[in-house]
């Protein structure tokens, strides 16, 4: 039996854990019963157009739930902890924990949301440091905003694989906030700035860049720090991300016809193209050699 559409129940109501205040909306249905037993699943999800007006006050909810907010201004209480919400904001809730959510009647929020259940969903909200009751925020704010618009068109469509789609998809975007986290303002604001010029001069410089040190020095702080910075915001080195960026584009070069091992090496700045053949393997676990012959 395929998962039905809110479209396909004609005027049966939405779920009345939905707030009354939005403009409009986009929202899908999966199964809003689902058994206890099963490992991931989408009950729901959608986004929504809040009136200046927004307001839930929720005790409990009967799923795990991420929102995420994508245009204007508000707040979030969860428990007893109250957070700003504003573009690039996210936060989770579930079962025993009270929700409070109000906009900014002069912005008011647009949104994304997603709703689930199953024997392994509080485990995933804890890979991604968003266990029930906290906030989170994602750069850049729309980082999340396709998987979630792709969330919504698989989850719409109502075709046999629509359930096992979007658990698969809900995964997905686990590990995007995992891989885009950014620090709420206040502490650790600085230093994510730092690491985030830092990441993009080895963006802009990579095939330039040889060593660690040099790194450090283009960017006007120590090595220790630089390490610790992208071990604190990006769980690599700086010199593993800018190897991965060479041998990035070395096989973008390679796909080139005519192009010889020896060339790419040097303009990805090895001198060396047999060093540059075993970072490449290292890298990609096949040889420059062996990568030409998949075209």
């Amino acid at each position: 039996m395929k998962p039905k559409t809110r479209s396909e129940r004609g005027d049966s109501p939405a779920p009345d854990f939905f707030s009354s205040d939005v403009a409009g909306a986009r929202r899908f249905y999966l199964d809003l019963s689902p058994s206890e037993d099963r490992p991931l699943v989408v009950v729901c999800g959608g986004y929504e157009h809040c009136t200046p007006s927004y307001a839930i006050c929720r005790d409990t909810f009967p799923f795990f739930s991420i929102e995420y907010v994508t245009r204007g201004r508000g707040n979030v209480m969860l428990d007893d902890r109250c957070d700003a919400l504003q573009p690039g904001r996210l936060f989770s809730y579930g079962p025993n924990v009270s929700q409070r959510i109000n906009g900014d009647p002069a912005q008011p929020m647009v949104k994304y949301f997603v709703d689930f259940s199953g024997t392994h969903a509080l485990a995933l909200l804890q890979s991604c440091g968003l266990k029930p009751g906290r906030i989170s925020e994602v750069f850049p704010p729309n980082a999340l905003q396709p998987l979630f618009d792709e969330l919504i068109e698989a989850g719409s469509q109502a075709h046999r694989g629509s359930e096992e789609l979007c658990a698969k998809l809900l995964e997905c975007l686990v590990l995007r906030i995992t891989t885009s986290r950014a620090p709420i303002k206040g502490s650790e604001t600085l230093a994510f700035e730092t690491f985030q010029r830092c990441r993009q001069h080895i963006q802009e410089h990579c095939l330039r860049l040889q060593s660690l040190d040099q790194i450090a020095s283009e960017c006007d702080i120590s090595n220790a720090y630089l390490c610790r910075l992208f071990r604190r915001f990006d769980n690599s080195s700086p010199y593993q991300y800018m190897l991965r960026l060479k041998m990035n584009d070395a096989a973008e070069r390679l796909q080139q016809p005519g192009a010889l091992v020896k060339q790419v090496a040097k303009d990805c700045g090895f001198i060396d193209p047999f060093h540059f053949s075993r970072v490449f393997r290292s890298v990609f676990g096949i040889s420059p050699v062996a990568f030409r012959r998949l075209r």
